[in-house]
């Protein structure tokens, strides 16, 4: 069961790091440093949109509007990172 809840803890932290890339790469995009017309970018975007996507919108519509900010990455990475806190301190310790 620990085996279990270390794979859970590595897809959380997986998921982190997809969304740090995913935030740099949308501010690369915004300041034309990369650009979208290129194949590997735009497979690479499109990946990381459509697998951060349904996990932010939520998030994006329950926060009030800010002028061209998107916290929602923000949001989730601290939902992530209090999920394995959880798991850690009292669900691990627990399991036999």
């Amino acid at each position: 069961m620990r085996a279990l809840l270390d794979i859970v803890m590595i897809i959380l932290q997986l998921g982190i790091w997809v969304l740090i890339i995913q935030a740099i790469l949308s501010w690369l995009i915004a300041f034309n440093v990369v650009n979208t017309r290129n194949q590997f970018v735009a497979s690479v975007w499109n990946f990381l949109y459509q697998i951060t996507e349904p996990l932010c919108r939520p998030i994006r519509n329950a926060l009030p509007r800010m002028s061209g900010i998107d916290l929602s990455p923000l949001v989730l990475i601290l939902i992530i990172i209090f999920l394995q806190r959880v798991i850690a301190y009292y669900v691990y310790p627990n399991v036999v």
